[in-house]
């Protein structure tokens, strides 16, 4: 099916160049049926095809007709009058349709003007046959000795009429097959295949495509669990020596991390995906151990909306920012220390702030490997259209702010 703003435009593919293998009809082992219907290098290879058979039935032809006659003379223009006649009643219409479709007109102006070229190529092809049948018929020898026996039947008008009716129409077919009617039916359906596979290219690109993006974030994953991971096993290293209790208590917390975290690692698709409520509650767990590592020092908030956990999310983003807070906001810092996550929803927008109160941004934060996977992440699955912000807050601290579009739809080249 054509859309009518693309029949106002021009063909989208060059004629002299081979088609796709799937657009090609059948007969492809034909060399000519590889270039698109009507243009030049089709006209020619289909040229060379059918006189090679014409000439090939005109040598026959020619030899019978100069032993019959005892001349090779007689043989000679009998062949060429018949081949003359076929390739005219073969190429009329076709080199006709070539002449139009090379103009460079808009679609509808070009389907209109090839259907009306092979209806000239039928007339054309009516008296080229007419031509070179009149002329073997004067030039086959005639015996003396026959003698029409049977009159023709009387016929009525009106079956006159009719059997003049189905012999026009036998001879329209006729002339319209050898003529290139074929060649029309495949001429109308090659533009809708070569868009259905056009078509088929571009998903199978953009597949391949999906299944790279998915690979590079599963890449950037393993690079932000372990660091996550191992600062964590170093905190409870350090606890065992100085507070064997507490330290027992953040091996339980760790341990509930874990077990809410690795099958979800196993799983290719759903390491991948995720819900905000998913993430806010590795958060939770996160906050949890790093609150009891610190003695308490640690406090934290998390204030969202119950509606907004089932929002899609990225996973591993929200650990990313949380981690970086605690190690460049409260960690260096004296004294106690909070940190808060909220969440928003702006229409099409997610909205996610981790914020802390602690030294604020110092030279060189914002630049470490979690905070730039978090940016390769978002660029990653959503281009342009995702955001990140690390500002300083004005009491003192920093503020992490995602922004997150909620939609499908694969990130967009901004060069086009």
């Amino acid at each position: 099916m054509i859309s009518p703003d693309r029949m106002s435009g021009r063909t989208p593919y060059p004629l002299d160049r081979p088609l796709p293998t799937e657009v090609v009809a059948g007969g492809a082992w034909l060399g000519y049926r590889r270039y698109p219907v009507f243009g030049w290098r089709w006209l020619r290879g289909r040229s060379l095809i059918f006189g090679a058979i014409i000439a090939l039935i005109a040598s026959i032809i020619g030899a019978g007709m100069a032993v019959a006659t005892g001349s090779v003379r007689n043989g000679l223009m009998m062949a060429l009058h018949f081949a003359a006649g076929f390739m005219l009643m073969c190429s009329s219409g076709p080199l006709l349709a070539a002449l139009v479709r090379h103009a460079g007109w808009p679609l509808r102006r070009e389907r209109f003007g090839i259907v009306l070229a092979m209806l000239l190529g039928i007339v054309a092809s009516y008296f080229a046959d007419a031509w070179s049948s009149n002329y073997l018929q004067q030039n086959i020898p005639k015996s003396d000795d026959v003698r029409m026996v049977l009159k023709p039947p009387q016929l009525s008008p009106a079956l006159k009429a009719a059997m003049q009716a189905l012999n026009l129409a036998t001879l329209v077919l006729v002339y319209g097959a050898l003529g290139g009617g074929l060649a029309l039916r495949a001429y109308f359906r090659e533009l809708g295949s070569w868009q259905e596979a056009r078509h088929a290219d571009a998903m199978a690109a953009l597949q391949a495509e999906k299944q790279n993006s998915d690979l590079r974030l599963g890449v950037l994953q393993a690079q932000v669990e372990p660091h996550f991971l191992f600062n964590t096993l170093a905190s409870v290293r350090a606890l065992v020596r100085q507070e064997p209790a507490q330290a027992e208590a953040t091996l339980d917390a760790l341990v509930d991390y874990l077990r809410a975290t690795i099958p979800r690692l196993r799983d290719e698709e759903t390491a991948l995906h995720s819900t905000l409520g998913q993430q806010l509650d590795l958060c939770a767990s996160y906050l949890e151990l790093m609150r009891l590592r610190t003695s308490g020092r640690l406090s934290y908030a998390i204030d969202v909306d119950a509606a907004l956990r089932a929002l899609p999310c990225p996973p591993m983003l929200l650990i990313s920012l949380v981690e970086n807070a605690i190690k460049h906001g409260i960690e260096p810092k004296r004294g106690p220390g909070k940190v808060a996550i909220m969440a928003a929803r702006d229409e099409d927008m997610l909205t996610v702030r981790v914020i802390d109160d602690g030294i604020g941004l110092q030279p060189g934060i914002g630049g470490g490997l979690g905070l730039a996977n978090v940016r390769a992440q978002l660029e990653t699955r959503y281009g342009a259209r995702a955001g990140f912000d690390l500002v300083s807050e004005p009491a003192r601290g920093a503020r992490a702010e995602l922004r997150i579009p909620l939609d499908d739809s694969p990130p967009q080249d901004d060069r086009t």
